[in-house]
């Protein structure tokens, strides 16, 4: 097993290596751009390590590693759009840069390219590939449209908001684990049980994500504490609240999600001390820690040497390891 760095530098390389430069350059020059733009690159190291997990070279899941990553950039592009969002990883995000519709045409190209790269593996590692994939790519695109229908919906349940975080991010670090287990061709239940890691550990990802906006450190956690808050997004923090509040505090609540102040810092502790008094804070830390334990729980039942699981370990330590 290697370090995150070996694993970024090879995927940094085999871009470069496999870089698509060809008419018409407003097609592709934007597909380079926005994978030019890095970012941690997650998703595709977790394809490289699964597939060293499993005991075969990881660069023979460069392949697959790429359509991963290809494919979650696909993705930005679109989400930018929809968004409006000037700024991706802080450079102007590819419609800002070019225009939305090729923003749209190159997202659509970069969907089919994330096919093309399985089709450097023989027939059967190729048809579970795209078949997963396929399975993972209309999650990820229904994640998404849950999510948009959330924004004028009041009566969102704690269950449909777990189910949008699950496809919307966990299914595609899952499927970026199974996809290393494919192409190591190990067993059924090897490859499932490391997609149930991935895809639990991405669901507490999230949801401290959502704790972290509120309650985190924006120095450690870099964002802007409060940025859901400010743009009445429907967390875990704000359902479990609603769950818990008697009537005069659920009004409350809702009220303060109705108004867009000029300086929202009242509004920002106020809700914030509603999360606390409602028992909500405390439901969401449970929350993360029940998903993070379901998630070591399928390590523990891996066929792998207690190394390996030992390194997976440390990852999903490591990633659920950002401060409060």
């Amino acid at each position: 097993m290697q370090s995150l760095a070996h694993y970024q530098s090879l995927i940094a390389d085999y871009f470069e290596t496999s870089s698509v430069v060809k008419e018409p350059k407003n097609l592709y020059e934007p597909i380079q751009y926005i994978l030019s733009l890095g970012g941690k690159r997650i998703r595709p190291v977790l394809t490289l390590m699964a597939t060293e997990v499993f005991g075969e070279d990881c660069k023979k899941a460069l392949a697959a590693a790429t359509a991963v990553e290809v494919f979650h950039n696909f993705s930005l592009v679109h989400d930018d759009i929809m968004d409006d969002a000037p700024l991706r990883r802080g450079h102007e995000t590819v419609h800002e840069k070019w225009n939305i519709n090729t923003g749209i045409l190159s997202g659509d190209a970069m969907l089919i390219l994330a096919y093309q790269h399985f089709e450097e593996y023989e027939p059967a590692v190729f048809r579970d590939l795209a078949k997963l994939f396929s399975k993972t790519a209309i999650e990820v695109c229904e994640g998404q449209q849950y999510d948009v229908d959330f924004e004028t919906r009041d009566d969102v349940t704690l269950d449909e908001y777990l189910k949008m975080i699950e496809y919307k991010t966990a299914v595609l670090v899952g499927a970026a684990l199974k996809m290393g287990a494919i192409v190591a061709q190990t067993s059924k239940e090897n490859a499932d049980l490391i997609y149930d890691f991935g895809r639990n550990l991405g669901i507490a990802f999230q949801l401290q994500d959502d704790y972290l906006d509120a309650f985190g450190d924006p120095e450690v956690f870099g964002k802007q504490v409060g940025g859901d808050i400010i743009e009445n997004k429907k967390t875990v923090l704000y359902l479990k609240a609603l769950e818990f509040a008697n009537e005069a505090t659920r009004e409350q609540l809702m009220q303060l999600y109705s108004i867009q102040p000029v300086d929202p810092t009242d509004k920002i502790e106020s809700i914030k001390s509603l999360f606390e008094s409602t028992g909500a804070v405390a439901a969401t830390r449970e929350a993360i820690e029940s998903y993070t334990a379901k998630a070591f729980q399928c390590l523990d039942q891996l066929q792998i040497s207690s190394e390996a699981k030992a390194i997976l370990h440390a990852f999903g330590l490591q990633l659920m390891g950002r401060n409060a």
